[in-house]
Parts: structure tokens; sequence; C-alpha cells
């Protein structure tokens, strides 16, 4: 069975409606999809019941995303831009805790009636990390607006949990406390010359 099957790939040599879908595990969990009306669809082989994707308006906001390889950790964001401040409370106060959770984005073609012809295609995977709030300078006669975002990792490294990238005591006791390996790497760094010791005398 082909990861992308055949009638979406003949869809998207011509001329067609893609549909890009975002799903974040909390509990419960959230998805959306960066088009207009509610829609039902389920991820091949993540949600394979499906549920009612939620219309996040407009294409925006959403970075360029990079699988990596033998990578240490790439962090990207994705925006919701023009919310009024009280709809931005609410969605705010409504999200269930973010950290931690798994972030599965993927993709579709949609149909002349925007429905998706397959099941979401999974093309990207992330750990959520925060969500934030901008308020964007307001000029005379505008009316104020709200930009979310969400803040996802990917690779080995999070925000709480940093790269081990130098041999330090405090990284090295970081992995366990009684080691003691790394104690005095600061010391002989300085050029300091060890005092190696003298066996002479032994048998």
């Amino acid at each position: 069975m082909e990861f992308v099957p055949t009638n979406i790939v003949e869809e998207m040599r011509g001329s067609h409606q893609l549909g890009i879908f975002l799903r974040v595990d909390t509990d419960p969990a959230l998805h959306l999809w960066f088009g207009i009306n509610d829609i039902p669809a389920n991820f091949d082989s993540i949600d394979p019941t499906g549920t009612v994707y939620l219309g996040g308006g407009r294409l925006i906001g959403v970075p360029t995303l990079e699988i990596l390889v033998n990578g240490t950790a790439d962090s990207v964001e994705f925006t919701l831009s023009g919310l009024d401040p009280t709809t931005s409370a609410k969605m705010l106060d409504s999200l269930p805790p973010v950290r931690g959770a798994a972030v599965q984005m993927g993709l579709t073609t949609l149909d002349r009636y925007f429905q998706p012809m397959s099941s979401i295609i999974p093309i990207w995977t992330g750990t959520a990390s925060h969500t934030g709030e901008v308020s964007p300078p307001v000029e005379e006669g505008d009316s104020p607006s709200i930009t979310l975002s969400l803040a996802v990792v990917t690779g080995e490294a999070t925000r709480s949990r940093g790269a081990r990238s130098v041999w330090s005591s405090p990284h090295q006791k970081a992995i366990s406390l009684t080691d003691k390996f790394c104690d005095g790497v600061s010391r002989l760094a300085r050029g300091v010359q060890p005092v190696w010791p003298n066996f002479q005398g032994l048998p």
C-alpha cells in the first residue's frame, strides 16, 4: 500500500484544493484544519476513528517544516492572527495543558465540496512546548487584535532538557549525581599541569 494514495497523487498533478490539518494530542485532543468550515476527517494510522476538525481560517503563519536526521533540535511556531481580545481570552482559557503533547501535521486534497479525498496523510511530527499571545500595535480607527501562537519542537532537545554539548561537571552530574568524571575539566582547561602519582619504590 502506497504512503500517498494513487488518487491523491493524480489529483496533485493538476489544479487542486489542498487541506492542511493539525492535531495536538492534549486531553481532550485539539483538531484544527486551515479552512473555513468544520469537516470530519481522520489521521491515517494515528486517529483511525476520526473526528471533526475545526476550521482555523486562512493559512497564516505555518512555518517551514523540516525533518531532522541526526539533528539536535528545531523549533517552529504555528500562529492564528486577527483574533479579537474576547475570542482570544476564551481560547486561552479553554486550552488544556499543551506542554509535552505530541503534534502531528498532515495533508490531503479536497474535492469540489471541500471534503477530504482520503485519510489525512501525516507528514510531520513534533512536541508542543508552550503557547504565546501577542497584541500588535493598533492604529487610530482600527480595532485591537490578538495573535496566538503554539511553539513546537522536534529532535532531541526541548526547553526543559538542555543539550549536553560540553564536558562539564554540572552536565555530567545531570546524568548521575555521583559521577565525578568531569570534576577536573575546568581546572585542566586553564592549562594547569596535573600532578601525576609517583609509584617509585613499589615492588
